[in-house]
């Protein structure tokens, strides 16, 4: 394995194990009401550009193609807009299993997006890696149901989580050449810029409304996390494995979440590790080993 291809695993490992903790903070957080899904979006994307294009200023400048500004726009919209808006109006509304079912499904739709905008084959080897990673999240998540679970499913809720899987394996499929041309720093200040102008029509009366002095000290270390974290170091460290892997590889660390999620829950004393989770674990990894094994369009 080539030192791009490592440093490309690492950085979408870390991603997803963040993205894996931020389902639970964000559950906690859009469960208070104290901001609307819309609001704390917008929170999101408004901090996300002002990091971003203050970072710009000590990075080498870089000038965007215009003909590329409309790429921008489409890849801020499946990106960020899109997948993460609707995931913070689906986590209220979704059992965190039915979130993780769902979610799971995204490397399938990569892998099909990734072969006819990129012209990746799907190899047996590579079918054969997302079926198995797939069966053993699936394995888990069954295997981790108890009786008398809490919370219910709405409809809507899996119908916002349908969307958020497919929209973001857009983005994974289509814009890997367009990350490619630019720097993570310019790549990204445009794409939280854009998301900032596209949500403040909507948001900008509640959020200068919010009285931060007001919210618990819990919600803002939760919010500085949602931020930080799982926006901003996420969102700078998901190009870098896009720059050096595959879209399909790079959507199966996807997979991880709810490896990270149950990790979290047996640390936290709420489950016990077994046998099953131990399977899942290796099927998973398995499945990720193979993909990243199988051919790829530069070698057809």
């Amino acid at each position: 394995m080539s030192t791009k291809a490592i440093y490309g695993h690492l950085a979408c490992f870390v991603a997803y194990a963040i993205f894996g903790v931020n389902i639970i903070i964000c559950k906690d957080l859009t469960s208070s009401n104290l901001i609307s899904p819309i609001g704390l979006y917008s929170i999101r994307a408004i901090c996300a550009a002002a990091i971003f294009w203050i970072i710009s200023i000590f990075t080498p400048k870089e000038k965007v193609d215009k003909k590329d500004f409309i790429k921008l726009l489409a890849a801020s919209v499946t990106g960020f807009l899109l997948p993460q808006l609707s995931f913070l109006m689906a986590i209220p509304i979704t059992t965190p299993m039915n979130c993780s079912i769902i979610t799971a499904t995204q490397p399938i739709y990569t892998m099909f997006i990734a072969a006819w905008a990129l012209k990746e084959p799907i190899t047996a080897k590579k079918a054969g890696g997302v079926a198995l990673s797939f069966a053993g999240i699936l394995f888990l998540i069954f295997n981790s149901v108890q009786s008398g679970g809490s919370g219910e499913t709405h409809p809507m809720g899996i119908v916002l989580m349908i969307v958020n899987s497919i929209v973001f394996a857009l983005y994974l499929g289509l814009f890997k050449p367009l990350i490619a041309k630019y720097s993570v720093v310019t790549y990204l200040k445009w794409i939280f810029l854009f998301a900032t102008a596209m949500s403040l029509p909507v948001s900008a009366d509640e959020i200068i409304s919010i009285d931060f002095k007001a919210i618990p000290t819990d919600f803002i270390w939760e919010l500085a996390y949602l931020i930080i974290f799982a926006t901003v170091i996420s969102y700078f460290l998901i190009p870098i494995g896009q720059r050096n892997i595959r879209p399909t590889l790079v959507s199966m660390y996807s997979y991880f979440q709810p490896l990270i999620a149950t990790g979290l829950s047996i640390a936290l004393g709420v489950e016990t590790l077994g046998w099953q989770k131990i399977a899942a674990a290796i099927m998973v990894f398995t499945g990720v080993i193979l993909v990243s094994r199988s051919r790829s369009a530069s070698q057809k």
